[in-house]
């Protein structure tokens, strides 16, 4: 995979967990027990997408840029979007897309609940 630092880089964001969705093979990270990225494995537990969520208008924007972008694979193919895992999406734009998806799915809490989270 050509993100070798995702893992440390998700983990290190407040209130995160991550888990081993089996059935779907995917490594999942969570932030309240709602999903803000994955990295989904093949079947030699290889990573080949990694899935994240943007607003609907970014996302259709980076998929006209880059064509290891595609509508979330498996997922609304509106508010998520999936990069292959070896691709040519630069670093820092996988940063980027990945603090979104973090900050979209946090927003959706209620502010109660935001603030537990990151406290």
């Amino acid at each position: 995979m050509k993100y070798p630092w995702i893992d440390e880089f998700l983990l290190e964001k407040k209130a995160v967990t991550k888990d081993l969705q089996a059935e779907w093979n995917w490594i999942r990270y969570l932030i309240g027990g709602k999903m803000f990225a994955a990295i989904c494995l093949d079947d030699n537990d290889e990573p080949y997408y990694i899935t994240l969520k943007l607003e609907p208008s970014e996302g259709e924007f980076f998929r006209g840029q880059y064509s290891d972008i595609i509508p979330g694979y498996y997922m609304n193919k509106v508010h998520w979007n999936s990069i292959k895992a070896d691709g040519d999406v630069p670093d820092e734009l996988m940063k980027e897309m990945l603090d979104k998806s973090y900050s979209l799915v946090l927003k959706g809490f209620s502010k109660k609940k935001q603030q537990e989270l990151l406290l």
